[in-house]
C-alpha cells in the first residue's frame, strides 16, 4: 500500500476512534437525577427496637482513611446502634456520586486489617427481605484475639447491588454505554459477638428494620430492593 494513504487511512480510523470515544464518553450523572443523598436525614436514628446510641465507647473501624473519603466519596456516617435487649450494631456507609472509578482497595477485607484486625473468613451470603434479596459479603474479623467483629456489607453501583469485582467495572459500562455515570455506596453493619451465627441473625434483623423504615425510592437506592 502506497505510505501516503496508508497514513492518511490510519489518520481517519484514528480520529474516528476518537471521535467514538468522545460519543461514549458518559456526561450526566444519576445522582443529579432524583432526591439528593443526604445520609443524616435519609437514615434513621430510631427504628423497630433500635437507638441511636449518642454516646458510646465502641472503637469502630473507619471504614475508609481520611485523604480517601474526601476523593473518593460525597458523604459518609457513622453510627452506633442498641436494641432493649442491650446488643450494639455499628453502621457505615460511604456515598460517593461518582463511582467510575475502582472501589476495590476501599472494601472493609482492606480497612479492616489495615487497621490491625486478621481477617480471619470471607463468605458470600445474601439478605433476605420481604422485598427482594440483597447479595452480601460476610466476614469474622479478630483484633488481638479478644475483640471478634463479624461483618456484613455490600455495595452499590447506581441501583444494583454488587459483589464481585467484575460485576462493579460490568455495571460501570453499562451505564457509561448510556452516557450516565453511575453513583455508589458502600454500606457495613457489625457487631462485636464471638457467637458468629448469631452475629449475623442479628445482622440481618438489623438490615431488614432500617430498610423498611425507609422510603421505597431510598431503600431501592441503598438496596436495590
Amino acid at each position: 500500500m502506497n505510505p501516503w494513504l496508508r497514513n492518511c487511512l490510519l489518520l481517519v480510523l484514528m480520529l474516528a476512534a476518537s471521535g467514538l470515544a468522545l460519543a461514549l464518553k458518559p456526561t450526566q450523572k444519576i445522582a443529579d437525577q432524583g432526591p439528593a443523598v443526604d445520609l443524616e436525614k435519609i437514615i434513621p436514628k430510631e427504628f423497630g427496637d433500635w437507638r441511636e446510641e449518642q454516646h458510646n465507647f465502641i472503637q469502630m473501624v473507619d471504614p475508609q482513611q481520611k485523604e480517601l473519603i474526601e476523593r473518593i466519596y460525597t458523604q459518609t456516617l457513622s453510627r452506633t446502634y442498641a436494641n432493649s435487649n442491650g446488643y450494639r450494631i455499628m453502621l457505615a456507609i460511604a456515598y460517593g456520586d461518582d463511582q467510575r472509578d475502582s472501589m476495590q482497595t476501599h472494601y472493609p477485607e482492606v480497612c479492616y486489617p489495615a487497621q490491625g484486625f486478621e481477617l480471619i473468613s470471607r463468605e458470600k451470603g445474601s439478605i433476605v427481605s420481604p422485598t427482594g434479596s440483597i447479595p452480601v459479603v460476610q466476614l469474622v474479623t479478630s483484633l488481638e484475639k479478644h475483640r471478634i467483629e463479624p461483618v456484613t456489607y455490600w455495595v452499590m453501583i447506581g441501583d444494583r447491588p454488587i459483589v464481585q469485582g467484575w460485576k462493579k467495572k460490568l455495571a460501570e459500562m453499562q451505564y457509561g454505554l448510556r452516557g450516565l455515570i453511575p453513583d455508589g455506596l458502600l454500606f457495613r453493619v457489625s457487631s462485636i459477638d464471638e457467637d458468629n451465627r448469631h452475629a449475623f441473625e442479628m445482622h440481618q434483623a438489623f438490615i431488614n428494620d432500617i430498610l423498611a423504615a425507609m422510603p421505597v425510592m431510598q431503600r431501592k437506592r441503598f438496596s436495590g430492593t
